[in-house]
């Protein structure tokens, strides 16, 4: 984005802000306006894209102070889904995600650290397997405002990558292999 688009969309953003103040979202699960998507390297050959069909959360947002921002999001491994039933079965199993044993896992935020431009670096704790480590989500402010139901949203998507032995998945994938991007898009409907 160049300089003056920058200016121009920072501009918006503080017109469209007025009078904002910090608001409580709950995530839109239930419209399917939320996605979270991982993606892998398959053999160094291609790209496996999957997603986690079940999940919510909630999070916090001031336009004036994005730094007091807090998100949680609780999902259930069991719903992985990478469009293909065997795989999901193999992922499902103690190889990978074992979710008889650890059926949830969640992230929860510790702080927010703003970046400009409506973007952030979320430092948080994600719990996956019984194990729990601290991750950096790079956000970006995709928009907010009223919807066409009387009610106010909030949207961001943002990514993360880490080493599936990091939570003890141990399953060796190959050298190219071992590093999965986790894709948070998340719409937020404000709380009442």
């Amino acid at each position: 984005m160049n300089r003056l688009a920058k200016v121009i969309a920072g501009a918006v953003l503080s017109f469209s802000t007025l009078g904002a103040y910090a608001a409580d979202y709950v995530i839109d699960t239930k419209g399917a306006h939320a996605f979270i998507q991982f993606k892998i390297q398959h053999l160094g050959y291609s790209w496996l894209y999957g997603r986690f069909n079940t999940f919510d959360g909630e999070f916090s947002y001031d336009p004036a102070k994005p730094e007091a921002s807090s998100i949680l999001v609780n999902i259930d491994p069991a719903s992985v889904d990478s469009n293909h039933a065997e795989r999901d079965k193999h992922l499902r199993n103690d190889d990978f995600l074992d979710v008889k044993k650890f059926p949830e896992a969640k992230f929860v935020s510790t702080r927010v650290e703003s970046t400009g431009d409506g973007t952030a670096k979320v430092y948080g704790e994600l719990t996956l397997k019984d194990v729990t480590r601290e991750l950096v989500i790079d956000a970006e402010l995709v928009g907010m405002g009223s919807d066409p139901w009387g009610g106010e949203r909030a949207g961001f998507e943002g990514s993360t990558k880490f080493a599936l032995k990091d939570f003890n998945i141990m399953k060796n994938l190959g050298p190219l292999s071992q590093d999965v991007e986790m894709i948070l898009s998340v719409e937020g409907i404000k709380k009442k």
